[in-house]
């Protein structure tokens, strides 16, 4: 006769499936103890499977503006001037909770890879396309504890072991400069790192030039005028630019065209009653900004 501590479970409970992990999420941080991610090719076959994963959200996401707004879904971190989110689709996707938790999966998947690159000391090609692969997607996602400290590992760390080409210096030490100035608002620091690395970039020079001349039309100028990447970054630096635009128009001016102030606020006239509470009135093309006093 069998023990109790024999004893299984009969019928259909002894045909039970073993339940199956998500591959992303079954790897645990370096930090935490899991020591899975210090082997390298445990690091390359962790990344495709990141890689393959993020394929498969973008394809999910099928429009542009559609893929823009679930990375919208995922900014975290409280900014000191954050942008408005874009305007929602006409028919919002029914799966939105699923494709947030793709992409947050996607991203905790990099924090862990990061971990292992640094703790095993890894400087070669392949830690090079890990980190940009995660600065660019951190970028989009608006996760500055993600893409910043990978910015500096790669160029402090990474670079001087690994080089980094010259157009992948270039951009990696444009995204910094823009962040510098965009979100952590140090202009002269941003500039002090431009001549560090010696970068020749015109449009974030002009970037920098109009955050010191408060020129918001330069700004968005340049904003529509660069890749996705550089203009999330100068999105942290929107509603400051924007704001100083509109408080020297209420202070210079009795009224102005609506097409005017659209450009220089960058944003439209519903957006600036939405989203930045100005209180103006709009009569027909024109905005009165404030009215003769009666005599």
């Amino acid at each position: 006769m069998p023990s109790r501590g024999a004893r299984t479970p009969s019928g259909p409970w002894g045909r039970l499936k073993p339940v199956e992990q998500d591959p992303l999420e079954s790897m645990g941080l370096p930090s935490k103890g899991d020591s899975r991610l210090l082997d390298l090719k445990t690091q390359e076959r962790y990344y495709t499977r990141i890689v393959e994963r993020y394929m498969t959200f973008c394809s999910d996401a099928g429009q542009s503006d559609e893929l823009l707004r679930r990375f919208s879904s995922l900014e975290v971190g409280a900014a000191p001037a954050p942008a408005p989110a874009p305007a929602p689709l006409a028919s919002p996707s029914l799966d939105a909770p699923r494709s947030s938790k793709a992409l947050s999966d996607v991203m905790a998947a990099l924090r862990k890879l990061r971990e292992g690159v640094v703790a095993s000391k890894r400087a070669d090609d392949f830690a090079v396309q890990a980190y940009l692969f995660c600065i660019r997607l951190s970028i989009l996602a608006k996760q500055p504890e993600s893409y910043h400290p990978a910015i500096l590992h790669l160029l402090r760390a990474i670079h001087r072991q690994q080089p980094l080409t010259s157009v992948e210096l270039q951009e990696v030490v444009g995204y910094l400069v823009l962040d510098t100035a965009c979100r952590r608002r140090q202009l002269a620091e941003a500039y002090a790192l431009r001549r560090l690395y010696g970068l020749r970039d015109a449009k974030v020079g002009a970037v920098l030039a109009a955050l010191a001349h408060d020129n918001s039309v330069l700004f968005y100028r340049v904003k529509r005028g660069v890749d996705g990447h550089r203009a999330r970054i100068m999105e942290w630096a929107e509603a400051d630019v924007r704001m100083h635009a509109l408080k020297c128009i209420g202070k210079t001016y009795m009224s102005v065209d609506v097409e005017f102030l659209e450009r220089m606020t960058g944003a439209t006239w519903d957006e600036l009653k939405r989203n930045d509470g100005v209180g103006w009135e709009l009569d027909r093309a024109r905005v009165v900004i404030r009215r003769p006093k009666a005599r």
